[in-house]
């Protein structure tokens, strides 16, 4: 009891309450596996071919007695102290009525077989019963001596069969009588392992507090990135987006000012191109008109013609007008103005800040953290010094000394077990040789008499092998009267003794019953209701059966869950670490972090935005600047009008005039190619600038004021309100460590429950001793003797008969029956 206060001890120490909560982040230790004792003991029984017989003997007791087992009758017999009334014993009567019945005949064979054969030699000895040395003849004289002889040899072959099992068995019991002792020792030798080994198991459970501590003390080390980590996560989900919009209106003020660029660069380009164009297509006109002017238009067939293209030339002038748009000057100037403050470094810079959040927590609990492993290492330090104190080694070594002892005793008095049995075995022996001697006699008697008799020789002229033959006969009829009493009493006695045993211990203790009638409440004392427990722990009061502890101990479970050493033993009264979860929690809820240093925007930064919303972008006049670039450069296309002209040409009569005007398309071509197209790719980049500018200049205003309502919320939510969540995740972290010790102490208890001390051992020493040693190795065996012994025995007396009725045939007689001829030929 002294080894299991120990334990119980240890878990204490190991299992004190913690605080609730758990991690956010949940990381699962590897806390190894409890090293285990490697327990030899082989319950396994192979009896091999003789099994067989086992299972046949098993199967007759069935047949003898299939009444269940008597629960009530010996739970009443125990508690009255065996002091039986009359209807218990005719209860017993009627239990154990076939084997009253069978022995009652077996002592009916001892007395009437040893009384009859002394009748039946007295009625020899006075020439009666066969014992004249006179045969009469018969005409089915050869039939029935053949019968005779058959029979007995049948009846010899099955007492053979018998005495064989009967040797085979007796044999068979010595055999695993002489291997007992292996398994006695290995038996020894796993509970010495249990005791050795459960120091070993202790000294590993305190030795893996190191892992939760290592973990919280890596943790701690780290508390920065993982406390100020989460802050930061937690904060950033309100400052990442702010500090987002304001880099996003970095870049739109880049890209502003790049567009007012675009568009003030193309404006010059534009209003420099239409002067050149204006100028290409006064002198296109003018070229043209001059040609029409020509004597040639006046001929009648090219007048119509002349007359169409001279109506045309009007068409040939500049559509947009560039120069009644206003300049972006002054908004150039001011965005220019604006970019000169980085606001980007400035957004970077912000972002660095809040992202030295970890550093920050890390610089600003060096003292907790030093405080917190201090008390980590105050827990360590208690837990060993606590297991020093505790005598584990000395009731080990107790415990040691009492097994070695025991093993001495058995050891010393098995050479005496072995000496009785040897006993044992040479009774059974020569129980088997009497048996054996006369079946040898019964065999030389059919021998002889088969060999020697002749059927042509009359009785009183038999030969000398055939009055052998039956004087063996009668010799094994003489030892059969002498011994078979002897015989049925040892199968009696053996079968008495060998089924009851079998139907009242061995089946009971297969299916458990037996474990339910010794669990039964007030059995064995009238003030204990459980006896284990009352006997044990002097705690009568707790439900602690044979069979649940034999059971929990066959699966190799843990003492503690075996015995349920948790109802007799309140652990959280001997020691408990909640103190040190409490100095946990004070030294992590003072931990005050303070973040307003960090800035995620300066005045800098917001002055910059706000003179952004006021650059005047958003009075520039788009409908103006859209109208005109929608409009096509000229009033026609010129492609089409030198097309047009070039068609007309080709209606007049070949000469001077087609020719000039086809002169003249392909000049209006080449200003629609080195005027017109370069216009119009500056008009694109026009319009995709000023579009911008007009998506740009959209609410900008409310826009820009709504990104600097998102930092100062930011930045107010850093300085007055991340105290709340810096305490939250604090205790999540708080939480998180403490979970390593939860883990922890849920494995210490986990392994006390099922690997600590596991009890499989003391489940083998029961199964050893009962199963093993007294019904598979002994009881299997004694049944199995009485059976194949019983059996012979009991084939004795139609052995007699038939022996005595064959020795006539075989034996030399004094006189015979005379026939005549004529009766012999009949």
């Amino acid at each position: 009891m002294a080894f299991v206060l120990c334990l119980l001890l240890l878990l204490v120490q190991l299992g004190g309450s913690v605080s609730e909560g758990q991690s956010a982040h949940k990381t699962i230790l590897d806390l190894g596996y409890l090293p285990a004792g490697n327990y030899e003991t082989n319950l396994h029984v192979d009896s091999g071919p003789i099994e067989i017989l086992f299972r046949i003997v098993q199967a007759f007791l069935f047949v003898v007695q299939p009444n269940p087992f008597p629960e009530d009758l010996i739970r009443k017999a125990v508690q009255q102290r065996f002091e039986l009334t009359k209807t218990d014993y005719q209860k017993i009567a009627h239990y154990e009525i076939g084997f009253i019945v069978l022995a009652g005949l077996g002592l009916l064979f001892v007395v009437l077989l040893p009384l009859v054969g002394l009748c039946f030699c007295m009625c020899r000895c006075c020439n009666n019963c066969g014992g004249e040395m006179h045969q009469r003849q018969k005409k089915n004289g050869d039939c029935r001596r053949r019968g005779f002889a058959t029979s007995l040899f049948v009846v010899s072959l099955i007492m053979s069969i018998g005495v064989f099992c009967a040797f085979a068995t007796n044999q068979n019991l010595t055999t695993q009588v002489q291997g007992m002792r292996p398994l006695i020792k290995s038996n020894f030798k796993d509970l010495r392992t249990l005791l050795t080994d459960t120091p070993e198991q202790i000294d590993y459970l305190v030795s893996q507090f190191d892992t939760p501590k290592n973990q919280a003390l890596l943790d701690l080390d780290n508390i920065g990135p993982l406390l100020g980590g989460r802050v930061r996560d937690r904060l950033g989900k309100r400052v990442l987006p702010a500090l987002d919009a304001v880099l996003t209106m970095a870049g739109v003020i880049r890209e502003t000012r790049e567009a007012l660029e675009n568009v003030s660069a193309s404006m010059e380009i534009l209003q420099e191109g239409s002067n050149r164009l204006s100028a290409n297509l006064t002198n296109a006109k003018e070229n043209l008109n001059n040609t029409l002017n020509d004597a040639a238009c006046s001929e009648a067939q090219a007048a119509s013609t002349c007359n169409a293209v001279r109506n045309s030339l009007n068409q040939l002038s500049i559509n947009a007008n560039f120069s009644r748009l206003p300049p972006v000057t002054s908004q150039l100037a001011k965005v220019s103005e604006v970019l000169k403050i980085d606001l980007a470094s400035l957004v970077q810079k912000g972002y660095a800040a809040f992202n030295d959040t970890p550093n920050l927590v890390q610089n600003q609990t060096k003292n907790i953290v030093s405080d917190v492993k201090s008390v980590l290492d105050s827990i360590g330090t208690n837990i060993t010094v606590v297991v020093k104190t505790l005598p584990i080694q000395k009731t080990i070594t107790d415990f040691i000394i009492y097994l070695t002892q025991s093993e001495t005793y058995i050891e010393d008095h098995f050479a005496l077990v072995e000496q009785y049995d040897f006993y044992r075995w040479l009774s059974c022996l020569i129980a088997c040789c009497l048996l054996i001697l006369i079946l040898v006699f019964y065999y030389l008697g059919l021998l002889c008499g088969a060999c020697g008799y002749n059927k042509h020789k009359t009785p009183t002229n038999r030969g000398c092998v055939s009055n052998t033959g039956g004087n063996f006969l009668m010799a094994g009829v003489g030892f059969s009267f002498l011994f078979s009493w002897a015989l049925m009493i040892i199968v009696v006695s053996t079968f008495v003794l060998g089924g009851n045993v079998e139907k009242l211990v061995c089946e009971p203790f297969k299916d458990k019953t037996i474990f339910q009638v010794l669990d039964t409440p007030y059995l064995f004392s009238e003030q204990w209701k459980n006896y284990l427990s009352g006997l044990l722990f002097k705690n009568p009061d707790v439900n602690l059966t044979f069979e649940q502890v034999y059971s929990d101990c066959k699966k190799n479970k843990g003492i503690y869950t075996s015995l349920q050493l948790d109802k007799f033993y309140n652990i959280s009264k001997f020691l408990t670490i909640s103190q040190y979860t409490q100095d946990l929690t004070v030294q992590f809820e003072s931990i005050k972090i303070n973040l307003s240093n960090v800035v995620l925007l300066d005045e800098v930064g917001k002055e910059n935005l706000l003179n952004f919303s006021f650059s005047g972008i958003d009075g520039i006049d788009f409908a103006a600047y859209l109208a005109e670039v929608n409009k096509s450069i000229t009033k026609v296309d010129l492609l089409s009008f030198a097309n047009d002209l070039e068609a007309r040409a080709e209606q007049l009569p070949k000469g001077a005039l087609e020719n000039a005007l086809k002169g003249h398309a392909s000049n209006i071509r080449m200003i629609h190619r080195q005027r017109v197209i370069p216009m119009e790719q500056e008009m694109s980049t026009l319009n995709q600038s000023i579009r911008l500018l007009q998506k740009t200049a959209t609410e900008l205003t409310v826009k820009v004021s709504q990104v600097i309502t998102t930092v100062e919320g930011a930045q107010f939510l850093i300085n007055n309100n991340a105290s709340s969540i810096i305490i939250e995740e604090t205790k999540k972290y708080m939480n998180m460590i403490i979970d390593y010790f939860e883990q922890y102490i849920q494995w210490v208890k986990d392994s006390i429950a099922m690997d600590v001390a596991a009890c499989k051992p003391l489940a083998n020493i029961i199964d050893t001793a009962v199963e093993i040693f007294l019904c598979s190795y002994i009881t299997n065996s004694v049944n199995a003797f009485w059976f194949g012994l019983g059996g012979a025995t009991i084939f004795l007396v139609p052995a007699i008969i038939f022996a005595v009725k064959l020795s006539k045939y075989y034996r030399r007689m004094d006189s015979e029956d005379v026939y005549d001829e004529a009766m012999e030929q009949w």
